[in-house]
């Protein structure tokens, strides 16, 4: 994420435990992710572009093995 984005706040966090008993949550976490990115290289980019750019740089692997991904993306 870092080289992707050059971001001056990144954060990312494990709610998975905020979801035990909904569906997709997974013993040991790792199945509901927030993420907080600033980064300069958003800017003129739509929400949808920017959700995109984020889950190319995460891969598909990545994208598919966790159930949900809240994203808080924004420029500087």
């Amino acid at each position: 994420m870092r080289d992707a984005f050059e971001p001056s706040d990144l954060l990312v966090r494990d709610d998975s435990e905020r979801h035990r008993g909904h569906a997709g949550f997974q013993e040991g976490g790792e199945s509901h992710y927030h993420v907080v990115i600033r980064s300069a290289k958003f800017e003129g980019q739509s929400r949808i572009a920017r959700h995109r750019s984020v889950h190319a740089a995460l891969g598909q692997d990545l994208i598919a093995s966790i159930h949900a991904l809240s994203l808080d993306l924004a420029t500087e």
